[in-house]
Order: C-alpha cells, then structure tokens, then sequence
C-alpha cells in the first residue's frame, strides 16, 4: 500500500474530528469515504493532502511521511480538487489547467513540451477539447466540473482525491462524472479516493468505501461488507432496506427509516428488523 493512515488525530482549534484513525489505501482502486455530516470524511481527506496537519499520528507516502516530503515532489504524487474550487473568474480552460503544471515548472520558462503534451491528454480524456477556449465561468455545471478533473489530471499523479465531486451536479451530470472517475482509474490506473453522498452511487462505483462515525473508522471494505443494514444504522442511525442492482449486482438502499428510540447514537433494539434482499419479498 502506497498510502497508510496510522493512529491520526486531527483537531479544529479545541474540536476534535478525528481520533486514532488507521486505514491504508488499496493502489489502482477507486475508494469512496462515507459518513454523516461533520463525521470528518472531508478532514481526513484534507489531512491526507496536507490541506491541514493532524495533531498526532502518521501520514505516509510511498515510505514517508507527508508532513516531510517536498511540497512540489508531493504535489507530483498526489492531486485533490476540492469542494468548492476557487473562482476561475476570467480565465479561459486552457489558461486553468495550465496551472496543474506548475510542480514541473522550473524559473520562469513558459510550458515545456511535455507541458502541452500532458494538457492535450488532460483535455482528451475528460472530454473537455472542444472547451479549451472557452471562458470557465461560462460552462455548464457538468462541464465546468470536467475541467477542474482536467487540471487535476496535468498534475500527472498517479493518485487522485475528489471531495463530493458530485455535489450540485443533477443526476444526469453526476452519472458523467462518475463514469470518467471510472474510466480513469481503469484505463489509466488511477488511485481515486473520494468522497460521497450518495450511498448507492458509492456502492456502484467503489472497489472499497470507508465507514466513519464521529471521527472514527467504523467499517472498510467492498460495497457488500460496508452498505449493510448494521452498518448504516451504526454511522447513519438509520433502518434500511438493502437489495441488489439488477443491473449492477451491487448492494443498494431501497429505502430506509430513522430508527426509533429516544437516543439516535443507540444501534437498533432488539425488536427492530434488518431487511435484506433474501427477505424483501416477504414485505
């Protein structure tokens, strides 16, 4: 494993977000992390990206930890595009993704051959040629969120993060995005970690999703060992119906209910019924 996580601890001023999180980051794998609203899916993606320092504990790259390691060399390994990218306001698409270039730049030479040759390839895959000239702030959501992959991509790294890439997206434009993660890492052997809503989504299109509650790592594994009705109701506090895509054989959430009780934190009582595909029928 290229990427290991070992007993981290990451704070907000006095909050504590995470706590003695370990996890390791399977190579050439699309991974998705899941988890309620302020479990810390987008802090541990920050600190795996030196976005923000952990308070304790390791980060290690390729033998190393981050914390150590070049700031340009480490932006030639690893990529992120964040939540909400900063305003593109006047740029053209070729000028942005230009930038993804600046790790390989050195003085204050123009783009180098192999500068152009990894832009062309960017905006081939992505689909995003035919925008090149375009002002950014002139795309459509869906295209606008190609091309910030695109700038990613001319970072040449073999990993890649994506916070909620998704997000803001109707379903049409997620599927795309989606899809050309997908591509990415099978084509071109990209490590993809990630974060996501939308649970079936995680389940159609993550070899591995990571469970958190409350900072911590509740479950990692294939699609068929995290979005199980346990699970769910221990990071969610929810009951769900689980069956499989017929189309995808992947596990998927049908439909589920808040569980009941006075305390949400509580797994399910004894009373209540995890419902899977084996039994849905009997409904």
């Amino acid at each position: 494993m290229r990427l290991q996580v070992k007993d981290i601890g990451v704070s907000y001023g006095d909050k504590p977000i995470i706590h003695n999180l370990s996890l390791e980051i399977p190579d050439g794998k699309i991974t998705t992390i899941i988890g309620s609203n302020g479990c810390g899916k987008s802090t541990l993606l920050k600190a795996m990206t030196r976005i923000i320092a952990q308070d304790c504990g390791q980060i290690i790259l390729d033998g190393k930890e981050i914390r150590k390691v070049n700031t340009k060399e480490l932006a030639k390994k690893l990529a992120i595009l964040p939540q909400n990218p900063e305003s593109a306001h006047g740029l053209l698409v070729e000028e942005l993704i230009s930038y993804g270039r600046f790790p390989y730049q050195q003085g204050i030479g123009g783009l180098s051959k192999k500068d152009k040759e990894v832009m062309e390839w960017a905006l081939k895959v992505t689909y995003t040629h035919s925008l090149r000239n375009q002002p950014v702030d002139a795309l459509s959501g869906g295209q606008r969120q190609r091309v910030w992959i695109a700038l990613a991509l001319v970072q040449d790294t073999d990993i890649i993060f994506l916070d909620e890439p998704t997000t803001y997206l109707d379903m049409a434009h997620q599927l795309e995005i989606l899809e050309l993660l997908e591509r990415l890492n099978k084509q071109e052997k990209k490590t993809i970690i990630m974060v996501l809503h939308d649970l079936n989504q995680a389940a159609r299109f993550s070899d591995y999703i990571i469970a958190l509650s409350k900072g911590k790592l509740v479950r990692m594994g294939t699609a068929e060992e995290v979005i199980t009705p346990e699970v769910l109701a221990e990071v969610f506090h929810i009951d769900a119906l689980i069956r499989h895509d017929p189309r995808t054989n992947k596990p998927m959430c049908m439909t589920y209910n808040l569980l009941k009780g006075e305390n949400k934190n509580e797994k399910m009582d004894n009373s209540s019924t995890y419902y899977t595909y084996d039994n849905v029928n009997s409904l």
